[in-house]
């Protein structure tokens, strides 16, 4: 019997979630569909044969949802996560969690205290399903390249969303660095440190880009660069140096022409060509975790939390001239 799925939000992520369910991923069944543009709800509705409701309180209550997916805008995150708590609906909220460290940690205790044997929320840090990832972690794991010393990664965006500032760079874009560290490693972050380069002058609404320092708790230091307004492609990068050698992910461009003695590479324009298949493993691990009735294998309510509390610290040493910031995980 097919998981009965309702997404909340049917923008560019919520309408690949919509798609990628209905299309590519057995055992579901995309039943709702909400978004605050009507008419957007009504066209994704109409291509997976579902039906829409005005509201996600509709939406999360409805009989025939067995389960949720929440892409709504981050504002709207905390409140419909505690909804589906409320209702005992599995739900799998994009990241962030939700905006404030506060509200994270109201969620996490929230679902902790209902003491399930199936926690209800995921989180959607997809990158854990890339496969290149997962090769990665494997590689680590398997000692081949000695105890890890040092990562340096990379996120760069062709140009950064309306609306934002130097702080939602890190709890939008670099959030992923940040979770992706931590499950890289097996090991928290403890301390992070801020920095800044010259900024572009092709976005004067944040300091773009950044460096990021994070030091997990088994000393491996992790220098991230986050430029959201790189121009040239979207491109993610890795490399983890260990004692007695190096492992990194290949290059993100999906194409290299080698013709008349020039080598030219064509990088993505977003991050779909580069994740589409790391989204669509993580949804199905989620709905065959429903269907077995067996804890979520996603990113849990308490990964968001320790992302968004490294993310609190970033922000602080970023407002402090980069001083060099312990995580607080109290």
């Amino acid at each position: 019997m097919s998981v009965r799925v309702g997404v909340i939000g049917v923008g560019v992520m919520g309408a690949d979630h919509a798609r990628t369910l209905a299309r590519s991923v057995s055992g579901a069944q995309v039943t709702v569909v909400t978004d605050f543009d009507a008419a957007r709800a009504d066209a994704v509705a109409q291509e997976v044969s579902a039906r829409t409701v005005a509201t996600a309180t509709e939406l999360i209550t409805a009989p025939d949802i067995d389960a949720v997916v929440i892409a709504s805008h981050d504002s709207a995150h905390a409140e419909q996560v505690a909804l589906c708590l409320d209702h005992r609906k599995p739900v799998l909220c994009e990241k962030p969690l939700a905006p404030t460290l506060a509200e994270c940690v109201d969620l996490v205790a929230r679902e902790e205290s209902l003491a399930l044997a199936n926690p209800l929320v995921s989180v959607g840090f997809m990158r854990r399903f890339h496969a290149p990832y997962q090769a990665l972690v494997q590689e680590i794991r398997s000692g081949s390249v000695g105890a890890p010393l040092l990562v340096r990664s990379s996120h760069r965006n062709v140009t950064s969303y309306p609306g934002g500032d130097s702080a939602s760079t890190i709890t939008n874009s670099a959030i992923h660095e940040i979770d992706i560290t931590r499950w890289l490693l097996g090991s928290d972050i403890v301390e992070v440190s801020w920095h800044a380069p010259k900024p572009t002058s092709l976005d004067t609404s944040r300091h773009d880009p950044q460096v990021l320092m994070l030091r997990t708790a088994d000393g491996v230091l992790t220098v991230v660069d986050v430029f959201v307004n790189a121009r040239y492609g979207y491109d993610v990068r890795c490399e983890v140096v260990g004692e007695t050698g190096a492992v990194s992910l290949a290059p993100s461009h999906a194409l290299t022409v080698d013709s008349s003695l020039h080598s030219a590479a064509t990088y993505p324009a977003d991050w779909r060509p580069l994740f589409a298949d790391a989204y669509r493993r993580q949804l199905q691990a989620w709905v065959d975790a429903l269907d077995a009735q067996v804890p979520s294998p996603l990113a849990s309510a308490r990964d968001g939390l320790r992302a968004t509390q490294v993310a609190a610290a970033l922000i602080d040493s970023m407002n402090n001239d980069g001083a060099t910031t312990k995580v607080d995980y109290h």
